[in-house]
Order: structure tokens, then sequence, then C-alpha cells
């Protein structure tokens, strides 16, 4: 069945006749997940909440549309690791700005841009763009931090973790490996202490950090709890949906 709200699936037809009031941007990336998960883990993930919950907020009668994944993101830490692809940050502001000027031509103020890999850093993107479009009011969340991850997940870590690992084995348990080719996502820290405490930053070296390219161990990723983090998730997005179609631009704040 073709769903409406999704414009990679819709068609002139109906789109011709429709008034939008938001769009949603998922972006992923394409890198390796561990020995395990498949290089578009990112995008799977992203790409099925976002549908899921636009699914939600249509049912309830919100004029959402959801735009094609985009698949490649900022890998400038790993780029010694086999095939992992990389959009600079600087060509990502080129995407957003080509993407932004059709929806502001086309009378459609809102964009949600829904993150699906932590090396995205929307932010000053997103500042710098809103200086260039007044009339549009552009937004993004990470869904990692919608929860408290220890409420679902015993190990913690960012990257083919047990969450990652989880979320995977309910929506694509056909591109994992078996457990025995797991990874255990051991990480080695930087000797420089403000790093790892979080005050200070610096990038990375994946490959300097990670044996198998993961960070966090998935042992104790099931099903059952990918499957629960997936719909609550989605219940929590779906509301974000339908508050930014309400939201009057003029007035936000109270």
């Amino acid at each position: 069945m073709i769903r409406p709200y999704i414009l990679a699936e819709t068609n002139w037809k109906h789109v011709k006749d429709e008034s939008f009031e938001l769009a949603i941007l998922p972006w992923g990336a394409t890198e390796a997940h561990n020995y395990h998960l498949p290089y578009a883990t990112d995008n799977f993930q992203a790409e099925a909440m976002v549908q899921e919950s636009a699914k939600m907020a249509w049912e309830e009668g919100h004029k959402v549309v959801v735009l094609p994944t985009i698949p490649f993101g900022v890998n400038t830490g790993q780029k010694d690791i086999y095939l992992d692809m990389n959009l600079n940050p600087s060509t990502q502001l080129a995407i957003l700005r080509d993407i932004i000027t059709v929806l502001n031509n086309q009378g459609i103020y809102k964009l949600l841009i829904f993150n699906g890999h932590g090396g995205n850093n929307f932010k000053p993107l997103v500042r710098e763009l809103g200086l260039e479009f007044p009339n549009m009011f552009i937004s993004f969340c990470f869904f990692p931090q919608m929860f408290d991850k220890s409420k679902y997940f015993k190990e913690a870590g960012d990257h083919a973790d047990e969450m990652e690992t989880s979320l995977m084995l309910y929506l694509r348990p056909d591109l994992i490996l078996p457990g025995a080719e797991w990874g255990r996502g051991e990480a080695k820290k930087f000797k420089v202490s403000a790093f790892n405490e979080g005050w200070a930053w610096a990038e990375r070296q994946w490959s300097k950090v990670s044996a198998d390219t993961g960070i966090g161990n998935p042992e104790y990723a099931t099903k059952d709890k990918g499957e629960r983090f997936f719909k609550d998730v989605c219940e929590k997005l779906s509301k974000l949906l339908e508050e930014l179609c309400n939201a009057d631009l003029e007035h936000l704040f109270e």
C-alpha cells in the first residue's frame, strides 16, 4: 500500500492537491558497525523510526511528509576504515541549503532533521541556515538522547553497542551475523583526562580506539529490547511531529 506521507512512495496525483505542514529529513551514515551489523545501520534505524512516527502523526490528521534518507554522514575520524563514507560538514550545509530552498519556495516552512548518526552535528548548520531563511523553522533531534538508555539496556556504548544491535535484531535480523561473530566493542580512552570528562573535545581516530569498529559491548542485545525501545522512540517522536505541525511560528514561546 502506498503511504501518502512517504515522499519516495507517493505520487504527483496525490501530492498536487496536498498541503504539507512539516517535512522530516532522516539523516544517517554509511560506516562499519562492529563485525556483525550492516554498514547502513544508522539509515535503517532512522528511516524506520521516522516512517512509523509519521504514520502515527498522519493518522491523527497531521500533514507530514518524510523526505528520502540522506545515507552519508560525517566520518572524518574513520577515514582509514575501509569504505566508511564521509560527508564534510560543509557538504552537509550545501545539501541542506538546497533542500531548504525547495521547501521555502514551496511554502513548507517547517523542517525536522532526524539524526541517526553520532558524528553528525547539525547545530551550527541550523544556526547558519536559520539566518539565511528567516521564514523557515529548522529543528533537529537525535534519538539516543530521547531516553535514559540504562533503563532499556545493560551495557553502555555509542556505536554498534547493545542498543543498536537490539534495534537491528528487531528491524533487520536478516542482516546480522550470528552472535559468535560479534566483537566485544572494547574501546580505548584518551590519555588526556579532560577529553574523557567531557569538558574538552577532540576527535577520536576510530582505528586506534576500537579493534572491531564497535564502541560498547553488544553481548546482551535482544530483539525484545529493541522492539521496546523502538516503540517508545516512535511514540515520543510522533508527539513532537504533532506539536511541530500545530506550532504557530509567530508565537513559539510562553
